[in-house]
């Protein structure tokens, strides 16, 4: 129980409360106030553990993006390079026992220049996907067209249209593909 006396503290009739307590009450108040605090503080302590959980994972997240932005970011180059890659392999189909000496010469040129091209290519990460008796993945492969061969299997690539590429392990542009299909 509180009882209150007021002193007076020298003339100036300034009164300071005094108070005296019960000291199983003041304990009770005290343990009280420290389970309060203890409670706060592990709520703050939580919230800076969540923080800093927070900023690692957008560390990890920013250092994954940029990664990914520097290995990918000849990209949009290297798509539209592939179609003279694709006129390179039309150029070289010509049979050279049709060829006077000057044409196979020039031919010869256009082999060293078509292969210095696709050095440049796999230097960077480029690769064709490999197609021949493959079987169909559409991840890999764009099915424009399917047959019928009795003496293959089913979903097995009978021809390549058109070379698809990857850029060090991403696909940037599928296989245009005949599929095998028996089902039909």
């Amino acid at each position: 129980m509180k009882k209150e006396e007021k002193k007076k503290v020298n003339d100036d009739s300034i009164s300071v409360p005094l108070t005296t307590e019960d000291p199983e009450t003041v304990s009770k108040e005290k343990d009280a106030k420290i389970e309060e605090l203890t409670k706060i503080n592990k709520e703050l302590e939580e919230k800076v553990k969540y923080a800093q959980a927070e900023i690692i994972n957008y560390r990890k997240r920013k250092d994954e993006e940029v990664n990914n932005m520097l290995k990918f970011a000849n990209q949009d180059l290297i798509v539209d390079l592939i179609p003279i890659l694709d006129n390179f392999e039309r150029a070289l189909k010509f049979d050279e026992d049709k060829l006077d000496e000057n044409q196979k010469k020039f031919l010869q040129g256009f082999k060293m220049l078509y292969a210095s091209y696709q050095d440049v290519l796999k230097k960077y990460g480029v690769e064709a996907i490999e197609t021949k008796a493959k079987e169909f993945d559409p991840l890999l492969h764009e099915a424009l067209m399917t047959n019928k061969d009795e003496t293959k299997v089913n979903d097995i690539i009978l021809e390549c249209l058109l070379k698809g590429y990857t850029l060090k392990g991403k696909v940037i542009r599928p296989a245009k593909v005949v599929v095998n299909k028996l089902d039909e």
